[in-house]
C-alpha cells in the first residue's frame, strides 16, 4: 500500500497538472451528484435541499479552479495545489457539519454518501499536499 502511495505522488510531482485534473473531475462529480441526485431525492438522503444547492456550488467553485489551473499553469505548482487542498480540507469539514446539524434527519444512505465523499477528498488533499511539498523541495534543491 505504501510503494502504491509513493507511486501516485511520485506520478502527480512529474505531472502536477493532471492532479487538477483529477481534482476537477472529481469536483465536478460531487457538484453533479449533488445536485442533480442527492437534491432530487432529497428524502432519501436527510439533508435539506438548500444546503445540497450550496454545497454543490461549492464543488462547482472548485471544478473551475482546478480546471483553469490545469489548462493555464505552466509551472509553480505549489501555491495552486496547497490553495485547492486547503479548500477541500474545508469543504470536509463543512460537509462533517452539515451532517452533524442535522443529524435527526440525515438517513443511513446520506450518511453513508457524506463520509464516503469526505474520505475520498481527504484522500485527494492527502495527495496535494504531498505533491506540494515534494515540488517545493525540488524547487529548493533546484534553486540552492
Amino acid at each position: 500500500m505504501e510503494i502504491a502511495v509513493k507511486n501516485i505522488i511520485n506520478y502527480f510531482v512529474k505531472k502536477p497538472a493532471r492532479l487538477f485534473l483529477v481534482d476537477s473531475i472529481g469536483a465536478a462529480l460531487t457538484a453533479f451528484l449533488l445536485f442533480f441526485v442527492l437534491r432530487q431525492f432529497q428524502d432519501h438522503f436527510g439533508i435539506p435541499t438548500w444546503v445540497l444547492i450550496y454545497l454543490s456550488l461549492i464543488g462547482l467553485i472548485f471544478c473551475l479552479y482546478s480546471l483553469t489551473c490545469f489548462l493555464l499553469l505552466k509551472g509553480n505548482w505549489t501555491p495552486f495545489l496547497m490553495l485547492i487542498a486547503l479548500g477541500n480540507l474545508l469543504y470536509c469539514v463543512l460537509t462533517l457539519v452539515c451532517m452533524y446539524t442535522y443529524i435527526e434527519e440525515l438517513t443511513k444512505l446520506g450518511g453513508i454518501y457524506f463520509l464516503l465523499e469526505i474520505a475520498t477528498v481527504l484522500a485527494i488533499v492527502f495527495v496535494e499536499f504531498r505533491v506540494a511539498a515534494a515540488l517545493k523541495n525540488d524547487k529548493k534543491l533546484s534553486s540552492g
